[in-house]
């Protein structure tokens, strides 16, 4: 039998890099011939960098839902509806909220979820007992300094659009606007309040760099409300003040509604070389068993519900999966038309400026709208 050996794009953190290298070594065991062998980009590299470009590189990718807009008209992934029914089945059943159908985009299957987050909340167990579950319990606790959550211009703009998800507001529906303008008002001026009473380093770091303060450091915050998940840090031995995690607090009523679905899937590139064994390894992994298995036991976070719901995987992570499935489960599917990632980037460094008061709300609403009507041009 002919090696065969297949080349992979994943981002670097433990939850990307370290459950696509076990379960490819486990794959080899049981197919002879077989190699996977895994690159990895930091995570902001790993977005910016065109489907199109590693796909004419890689024979399979992990991918952001949002991209497959672009992706529908590009051609430059294998659909992969069609090709095993049954087991296609089987995982959209399984999926946990929205994160299976999230990769389906006219009409075609471009990935399989293979990890799913959004923004939840956090805490340092041995500083906080109980997880607020309103806007004003968690003000009440920034102005006491015990609040940061992740602000970088992406995270600004997710928590932007969970808070106004939360409160029923229609995003990108208009043809003209993003929101309509005193509801953004209201979004940006929460924002606001509760940003000028936290410790400014929030502005400079991503989910990573919060839960790395929080669980590093014994006078890190002891609290985040929205920060995209990572089972890692609430794992024994991670980190020396191991976190839980909870469902996002609401804004005026205790529901977690609204947050927007991140994670990722796998995609088999359209010009790989073996289809069949790339397409064969991709629904492996999204599987049940893969995913509550080996899956998460080296570092990953499932996208499938049996994961989800299993004690043992629960039991690794101090309930991380049954702390916030509901979030999960109510998370807002972002817009993911060909155009959407460009304003992504740009709206973003909008609500970023916002934040630091280098740009007035008005001013704000204003260059959301003309980026959005741009993006859909």
């Amino acid at each position: 039998m002919a090696e065969i050996t297949l080349r992979g794009m994943t981002w670097d953190h433990a939850r990307g890099f370290d459950p696509m290298v076990a379960t490819s070594a486990a794959y080899a065991r049981t197919h002879p011939g077989v190699t996977i062998t895994w690159e990895r980009r930091s995570l902001q590299a790993f977005a910016d960098r065109p489907i199109s470009e590693m796909a004419a590189t890689y024979d399979l990718m992990v991918i952001d839902h949002p991209h497959v807009g672009e992706v529908a008209k590009q051609g430059n992934l294998l659909p992969l509806d069609g090709l095993r029914e049954a087991e296609m089945a089987a995982l959209a059943a399984g999926s946990v909220g929205l994160s299976h159908p999230s990769y389906a985009f006219a009409g075609r299957q471009w990935a399989l979820a293979i990890d799913t987050a959004t923004p939840v909340a956090c805490l340092r167990p041995d500083r906080l007992e109980v997880a607020p579950k309103v806007w004003s319990e968690v003000l009440s606790l920034a102005r006491q300094g015990r609040v940061g959550f992740a602000l970088i211009p992406i995270n600004a703009l997710m928590t932007f659009f969970g808070l106004a998800r939360n409160l029923g507001y229609a995003i990108a529906e208009a043809p003209d606007r993003l929101m309509e303008p005193d509801q953004a008002a209201r979004v940006l001026e929460l924002m606001r309040e509760v940003v000028a009473v936290m410790d400014k380093r929030c502005l400079t770091l991503d989910p990573i760099g919060i839960y790395e303060w929080m669980g590093r450091n014994a006078d890190g915050p002891h609290y985040s409300p929205f920060g995209y998940g990572y089972t890692n840090y609430s794992r024994a031995g991670f980190c020396p003040f191991p976190l839980t995690f909870h469902d996002a607090p609401g804004v005026e009523k205790a529901d977690p509604t609204g947050t927007v679905l991140g994670g990722t899937g796998i995609a088999v590139s359209a010009f790989t070389k073996h289809p069949e064994v790339a397409v064969d390894y991709a629904f492996w992994i999204a599987g049940a068993a893969c995913q509550k298995g080996l899956f998460t036991e080296s570092g990953g976070q499932p996208a499938h519900a049996a994961a989800w719901e299993d004690d043992a995987c629960n039991a690794l992570t101090r309930d991380f999966f049954r702390g916030t499935r509901r979030t999960l489960d109510t998370a807002w599917l972002r817009p993911r038309y060909d155009g959407y990632m460009g304003l992504q980037d740009r709206a973003g460094l909008i609500v970023h400026r916002c934040l630091t008061g280098e740009v007035t709300v008005a001013a704000t609403i204003a260059a959301l709208d003309a980026a959005y009507r741009e993006s859909r041009a």
